[in-house]
Parts: structure tokens; sequence; C-alpha cells
């Protein structure tokens, strides 16, 4: 079967998205569980027996609980520092006046990563530690089915109440007596989404009907999505959140005279806010929150406040399960707040605790086998030995000072194998999904091999060759991989002691994935076959290929080489930008010296090819042949000829070697906009200066001038109607940051008018899609008609230009100047260096790749969570739609390397002068350059998978990886339907 090189590694691409998909389905596992909460669940565990006969304890019911109503107050990115730091004390000084004298309990709350809102809800509810796929399951949460706080609140006949983020609906369904959602995704919004929340307030707080009542609020959290964390906005919202904390509690208060027991206000976070406002990474200022227990139970504070205690998120639900004298989730791993029962006498203490152990007991014998040898078993049992010592003396009525050392023993044995259970539960608290795991590497590792064996003829002249199809997989071998393999699927599904997925699909589907891997195996030993036939051969031309490696070459191999080893090492993740920032400043540094080769080796040409010119004329007028040609006149026009085009050749030559250094410029110019990774990610950028409310209007001119240079770089190709679209619709752009308000027109006097601009940015829409649909026509008109190629390329160029007004109008004002270098920058390496020099459409293949991974970090990106711009996701949207949200979170963050994909194959279009082979040429090279990344990342995470940083570092650059993928199968399927024309007119 021949095909076309760009046609097979589409194919090929395809393949190995459907790898990765199923190796990201087994390596983000999800948590091991103890029993469904659905089953029978037997009593709570009696006191520890005393030793000794006749002596027992009747304490086997679940304790009373210690408060009355409880009111949980959720603020959205709430930072620890925004509370106990310098903000707090100016913004909020009610809740600061609670924290250093009030009756509270004041600790910083760390949450474990992934810090965004749907896990750490789960975290809160549960005590457990949620699967880092819950990053994607954030977009679209579900009932949760394992057993919680909320689940056992309702059980015990508690009524509930909830206002604000939608996300507690789609978690707890029909739990709540009461409920009003607002959606968490639409950022543009933090002044409404939490009036709709406070404007229930005066009229529940008066009610009695309730027993808990949650409020989550997530105008912080938009604003820091909006414009920081240093915004001026949020000064004001956290006065109005004091304000609101201050009318609860003084609520509180009023009605405990009536009440048996005190009420309860816990003040809380699901995560913080990075310094750039976004959150999802596992820095100090994301994973540190505040956590306030507030009630007339405690003992009032005195003298000066000390360090909040740290403590872990998860505790939370232990410690409101015991206040609210409810059974602890089975799945929680978290340990009991002490402070929070200090006021108890110790007998409630120490039955709080064993209560704790006890569960955390339970869950360790769920899920591991040699339970009894672990640390924290043994340490347990000693404690709760003690425990009944304690119990024995207490009941025998023994002086109080005894008991008392006794019971400060006991307490702290319990709490130090509290701490040993929940660390080593935290441990084993989720297992990999090895055999999708292996399957999805086998997939990707055959593809490569695939690839690499094809590299040969792929790039050939004729970009085309013969894939052993037919006899592979008619033949014996091809069978007998596939009967084994689907041995070993048995053997694997039913013995396996944990759910696998890939186990869990359809026996038609696990067996057509075995099929191709088979069949994949069986190409991969043919084509083998070939090559080692082919070796053994005499060569029938003696005639040897002159092709031999450039500098250019060796660097291009060096640097993919070079780049693919650092991926082993987390500080190399970290900084990853780095190694590709030296890499485009070193390949610059290659293509100038090739240009000063190319040059100088074409000036003496020239030279030799003037001499024999001259010596031609000479030889004219000595033998006196063509007489009637005014030979005066001929030299004149010769010299004129030749002076001409050694001005025009004297100006290419030195544009030709500025240009790279005017990109390297371009280059530092950019390195300074943006700090990113972590270990320079704090220190003050270009952009925290232009962001800062002080130079707004530095901020505006720099935008405006963006703007302008864009409609200038990208118009040149573009149509009459395309460009008048262009420029209304990055007029439109300006218009719309100003309606949202961050920069202004000359005019504008404040920002009181400030919008959500949907009008502005759906009127650009109009003109993006009308650009893209005007290619796209063409480009149909192209395939379908006779069409000459420059209607192909006209198309594809608007369709480019339409993706750049795209990406201008989901970029941040700052960022503008990103996209202006970007167009640039191809447009000089066009000119002067790729058309000039006559690099071969591999090597401009990978240029591409290689800048346009570089821009992906000059855009301020990082292969962490917390820098993905979850609000370019709804620019222009009212409420949250799912599809249009998640494609353009996608294309803004993946901006880089998209454009500079597209402009690859509108480069290869549109040189008439390169072989017909180029674009099959460029959708191989392109495919090949990132699969192998892919291939060998897999394989460390793989074998990393224990590593102390695999969640912080390993698994979020796996994520980034596995959606890079995507975008490239989708990139060589656009190549290959272009490619297509050019396939048919070789086949004729």
């Amino acid at each position: 079967m021949r095909l076309r090189s760009g046609t097979f590694a589409c194919c090929c691409v395809l393949l190995e998205a459907l790898g990765v998909a199923l190796f990201l389905r087994g390596f983000f596992p999800l948590p091991v569980r103890s029993l469904p909460r659905r089953e029978a669940r037997s009593g709570p565990p009696a006191e520890p027996a005393p030793p000794g006969a006749g002596v027992s304890s009747n304490w086997t019911k679940i304790p009373p609980p210690l408060f009355r109503k409880a009111v949980i107050v959720l603020i959205d990115a709430l930072r620890a520092d925004f509370v106990f730091g310098s903000k707090g004390k100016q913004f909020m000084p009610y809740v600061t006046q609670l924290v250093d004298k009030g009756t509270s309990h004041s600790f910083i709350a760390e949450a474990k990563p992934p810090t965004v809102t749907m896990p750490r809800i789960k975290a809160l509810m549960t005590g457990s530690l949620p699967g880092f796929i819950d990053i994607i399951m954030n977009l679209n949460s579900s009932a949760l089915l394992e057993d919680n706080l909320i689940w056992q609140a309702k059980t015990a006949g508690k009524r509930i109440i909830f206002y604000g983020d939608d996300t507690w609906v789609k978690l707890f369904p029909k739990y709540f007596v009461e409920y009003d959602g607002t959606t968490s995704f639409f950022v543009s919004d933090f002044t409404e989404v939490d009036n709709n929340v406070t404007r229930h307030l005066d009229t529940v707080l008066k009610r009695e009907d309730w027993d808990i009542l949650i409020l989550h609020y997530l105008g912080l959290d938009h604003i820091g999505h909006i414009s920081g964390s240093n915004s001026p906005l949020v000064g004001p919202k956290l006065q109005e959140m004091d304000k609101i904390l201050k009318k609860i509690h003084l609520s509180l208060l009023s009605k405990e005279g009536e009440a048996s027991l005190p009420n309860l206000l816990v003040v809380c976070s699901d995560h913080g806010m990075s310094k750039t406002g976004s959150h999802g990474g596992s820095s100090e200022e994301e994973v540190h929150t505040p956590l306030l227990f507030v009630s007339s139970a405690f003992t009032k504070r005195s003298g000066s406040l000390k360090q909040p205690e740290l403590v872990q998120q998860i505790d939370l639900a232990a410690t409101l399960a015991i206040g609210l004298g409810l059974p602890i989730s089975r799945n929680s791993i978290g340990n009991l707040i002490l402070p929070v029962i200090e006021g108890k006498t110790m007998r409630e203490q120490l039955r709080f605790l064993h209560l704790n152990g006890f569960q955390l007991i339970q869950l360790l014998q769920a899920n591991v086998p040699a339970y009894e040898k672990d640390p924290g078993f043994e340490h347990f049992k000693v404690a709760e030995k003690s425990h009944g010592n304690w119990i024995r003396l207490y009941l025998e009525e023994n002086s109080s000072e005894v008991l008392l050392n006794l019971g400060k023993k006991v307490l702290k044995q319990y709490l130090e194998s509290l701490k040993i259970l929940s660390s080593s539960l935290s441990k084993q608290v989720a297992q990999y999904d090895m055999y999708s795991m292996m399957v999805g590497t086998t997939i990707i590792l055959e593809v490569l091999f695939l690839l690499l064996l094809s590299l040969p003829k792929a790039l050939s002249s004729r970009a085309e060759f013969e894939v052993p199809l037919s006899s592979p997989l008619f033949s014996l071998m091809f069978y007998l991989i596939c009967l084994m393999l689907c041995a070993v699927h048995v053997i694997v599904c039913t013995s396996a002691e944990s759910l696998c997925y890939f186990c869990s699909i359809s026996w038609l589907m696990s067996v057509g994935v075995m099929m191709l891997i088979s069949a994949l195996m069986c190409i991969i030993l043919s084509a083998l076959g070939k090559i080692f036939m082919n070796n053994k051969l005499p060569a029938k031309n003696s005639a040897v290929s002159n092709s031999s490696w450039s500098e250019l070459d060796v660097l291009i191999l060096a640097g993919t080489l070079g780049h693919v080893l650092s991926l082993g090492a987390s500080s190399f993740i970290e900084e990853e930008h780095q190694t590709w920032y030296f890499l485009i400043n070193t390949l610059c540094l290659a293509v100038c010296q090739e240009i000063c080769r190319h040059y100088f080796l074409l000036k003496e040409s020239d030279l030799q090819f003037s001499t024999v010119l001259k010596q031609s004329v000479e030889n004219f007028k000595e033998t006196g042949h063509f007489k009637q040609v005014d030979v005066p006149a001929c030299d004149s026009k010769l010299n004129k000829f030749a002076t001409s085009a050694e001005l025009r050749k004297g100006s290419e030559k030195w544009i030709g070697l500025a240009s790279p250094w005017i990109i390297l410029i371009c280059c530092r110019l950019l390195r300074s906009l943006n700090q990113t990774g972590v270990q320079w990610a704090h220190r003050p950028d270009f952009r925290h200066w232009l962001t800062s409310s002080e130079h707004k209007a530095e901020l505006s001119l720099l935008a405006a001038i963006s703007l302008v240079m864009i409609f200038i770089l990208v118009q040149r190709r573009c149509s009459l109607v395309s460009k008048i679209a262009m420029a209304l619709g990055l007029l439109g752009i300006y218009s719309y940051r100003a309606a949202i308000g961050n920069v202004v027109f000359p005019w504008q006097q404040s920002n009181k008018d400030v919008s959500k601009g949907i009008i502005e940015a759906r009127f650009v829409y109009v003109f993006v899609l009308g650009i893209i649909f005007t290619g796209t026509k063409d480009l149909l008109r192209s395939q379908v008609t006779s069409a000459d190629s420059k209607t192909k390329i006209t198309g594809l160029w608007e369709i480019y230009s339409g993706l750049v007004l795209l990406a201008a109008l989901l970029s941040r004002p700052h960022n503008l100047p990103v996209l202006v270098f970007c167009l640039l920058i191809q447009l000089i390496m066009t000119r002067c260096i790729w058309t000039p020099l006559k690099f071969d459409a591999a090597q401009i293949t990978i240029m591409h790749y290689w800048f346009g991974q570089a821009f992906f970090y000059f855009q301020g990106n990082s292969n962490s969570i917390t820098t993905v711009d979850v609000s370019a996701g709804f620019v222009g949207l009212d409420n949250y739609v799912e599809i249009p949200a998640i494609f353009l979170t996608t294309f803004a963050t993946f901006a880089g390397p998209f454009l500079w994909a597209i402009h690859l194959l509108c480069y290869l279009s549109s040189e008439g002068s390169r072989h017909s082979a180029a674009m099959g040429h460029g959708c191989f090279c392109y495919a090949l350059i990132h699969s192998i990344p892919v291939a060998v990342y897999i394989i460390l995470v793989t074998g990393l998978r224990y590593h102390l940083f695999i969640w912080s570092v390993f698994s979020p650059k796996l994520l980034y990886e596995g959606m890079h993928v995507f975008i490239t199968a989708a990139i060589c399927v656009f190549f290959t339907a272009m490619d297509q024309k050019q396939s048919q007119k070789i086949q004729d």
C-alpha cells in the first residue's frame, strides 16, 4: 500500500493520540476507596477495653454534637496572607480582631495539588486526596458517590442550605433543602456572583429551619483571574467579605442565649492565589489558605498573636464531623484538629481521637495488605492500650492529677499515631492503572519506531513509499501475536485486584486495540527485515549520495536529543523555557554562520560570472560576429544591469546578515516581558509594570501600537474584504479591552463604565469567523475545482489571518507585543533566511517547531497549571458553555505553537519553487519531532511515578504534552488535507 509521507505521518500521530489517551487514563488514577457508602455501616467502636476482668465502658455511641448550628463560609482563592498579613489588617479589621483577641482558633490549611476548586471541595468534605485527573473533571463535575460530610449530615437528618458556586450542587445533588448556585467559570463577573449569595443572608440568618449553612463566594477568585493578586479590586472585595463575616458572626451570637449549645462559624478557602492571580500549582501562595473556627465555646484570646499553626486542608472533614456529632467519612485521611476540642474533658478528647484513629485503621486495612506492620498501626495499638489503662483509672476514680498526666501522655500517643497513619495513607491512597499505561506506552513506542524506520523514504524526493500492510496482516505471526495479547488481556482482567480501565471497555474495542498493536508490530518487523535484506544485497548503483550533514543539521539533532534528555530532571522541567530560549538563540547564531557562508561564496561566484561575461563580449568584438549589434549600447546596458544587481545583492546581503541579530534582540525583549518557570517567576518583569493601575496609559498606548503593527504585518496576503474585516476586528479588540477596564481611550476619564465587554467581543468574533469562512471557501474551491494554486494560497493565508485575529482577542493587552514579535520574526525568517538560503522543508519545519515552543513560554506559560489563563475561555460569553470555553482556553494557551505550525503550512504551500513533496516532508518532520519527546517522557514518568515531585512537577507537564499531541494530530490532519491535491497531481 503506497502512502504519501504526510498521510502516513498523520495516521501515525492519530494512533499516538490514542496511545496517549490510554496512558493518561491509567496514569492519573482514581483514588482507592474503602467500602461504598451505601453498604451497611457497623456501629462506632466502643472505648478501648480497660485491662482486667469485670471492668468495662458503656460508651459505644457517636458522641453528641459540640455545636448547634454551623456556618461554613468558603471564600474562593483566599490566600493565607490576605487574612494574616498586611492586607488582612488593612481590609479585614473585624476578622483580624477575631484572630487576635476573639474566641477563635486560627490555622493555615495546606492544600495539596491540584489547587483547583472541584478537587479541593472534595478534599474539604471527604478528607481524602482527590486524583490529579480531577483537574479535567473540574470543568464538568459529576455527583460525588463516596462517603462525605454532606451525605452523613443528610443521613443524620440535618437540614443543609447552600448558596454559591454550583459545583457544590453538582457534587451533592438533592442534599440541600434550599440552594442557589452560580457558575464558577464565568470569571469576568466578580460583583453579581457574590451579590447573588449575599442577598439571601438577611432572610436565612433569621430563620431556624436549618442546621448547616454553606456559602461559597467566587468574586475574589475571579478578580485574580482577571487582574492578578495585586489588583486594586482585591482590597474592596476583602472589605466586602469582612462585613459579611461580621454580620454572620453577630447573628450567630445573638441566637446563642436561647440555645443549649454554641454555634460555629468556619472561614476557609479551597485554594490560594499565585502572584499572577491563577491557581492549580504548588507554590506557597496557592497551597496556603486560612482556616478559622469562631465560636463562643472557645476561650477568648489574650496577648500577642502567634504565627498560625500549619494543618492539612483534609483535616477539616474529621473536625467538622466530630463537632457536628457525625461519623467521620470512611475515606478521610485527615486528623482531628485538637484545639477545636481542647475545651472538652479529657475523656471526651481521648474518645474523639480514638474514633479518628479507628477510622484510619479501617481505611489502612482496606488498602494495605500488610497493615499490621505499618508503624502507624503499631503506634495506635500502643495508644489504645494506654487509653484502656486511663479508663480503668477513671472508672476507679483516681486522683485528678494522675489522670491528667496519664491523659496527656495518651493524647500525645494518639496524635503521633494519627500523624503516621495519615502519612502512610497519603502514599497508598491511589494506585496506578499499570495495564492501561503499558498498552498506551506500547502503541506510542510502536508509532515512534515506525516513524524512525520510515524516515529515509519519507524524506525522499517523491515523499511516498510502500507500507508493508497486506503481507503482515495475513501472516501467521500477526495472528499469533494477536492471540497472545488477547490471552494476556484475559489473564490480567480476570486476576486484577483493582479495577482496570482497559478491562472495563467492551471486548470488541479491546480486541481491536490488540489487533492494532499486533499489526504495528508486524509492520515494524517487516520493515526491519527489508532494511536488513537491502543492506545484504550489493548496491545496484555505485554512485553514493552526496548529501552530508551540515552544522545546522548537527545542531538540530543535538538540540532535540538534549531537550529530550533534560526531561528526566524536575528542575529542567520547571525551567524548560530556559532550554528553548537557549536553543533558538543558538539556532540564530548557526543561521548567521550559514548566511555569511552563503553571501561570501555568492560574491566569489558573481565575480567569476562577470569575468566570463566580459571575456565573451571581447570575443564578440574580436571575431566581428553580430556586426549589426550595437556593441557599445550592449556594454552600457550590461554595466547598468551589473551595477543594479550588485546594489541589490549588497542590500540583500546586509539585511540578511542583520536578520539573525534582529531576531535575537526580539527574543531578548520577549524574555523581559513575562517571567515564567519557578525559580525566577517571583521577580518583577515588564508585565507587572504594565499591568499596575498607575501605568494604564502606557499599557493602552502599547496595546494600540501592537494592534496597528499586527494589521501591517498580516494584511499583506489578504484580500481587500479580509483587510477591512481585519482592521475592524482589531479596533473591536481594543474596544473590548477598554470595555472591561484593561485599557482606556484617550477621551475616557474613568473606569466607571466598566462592563463585561460581551458585545464588543462578539463583534470581533463575527470578523474572525468571516475571515476564516472566506479562506475556507477559497480552499474548497481550489480542492474541488481546477482553480489555480494562487486561490489555495490566498485561502490558507486568510485562515491564518483569522487565527491571528482570534489570538489577539484572547491575549491579555500586555501580551499583544508577543504576537507582534511572532509575526515580525516569521516575516524576517521568510524574506531573509529561508527563501534566500534555500533551506529544505525538514529544516524549516524543525525551526518552526522550536520557535513555536519558545513562543509558548514567551506568552508567560510554564509547565504548571497555574499559568493557564482561564479567563480567555469566557471572552464574549455571558454564561458557561463547555465546548467553546475549552476550545478558547486551549487555543489561547497553545497560540504560539499553533500559529507557527499554521505558518509552516502556509509558507510551504506558497513557495512555488519548492518541490511538490515539501508539504509531505513538513508534515512528517513535524509529527516526528514531537513524537520523540512524548515517547521518552512517558517512559520517564512511568519510571518516576513514585518521585517526590510526581504530582507537582511531572504530572502537569504530562498533561501539557498530552494536549500538545492532540493539537499536533489536528495540525497533521490539516497538512494532509492540503497536500491531497498535490498527491493527485503526482499520480496523474
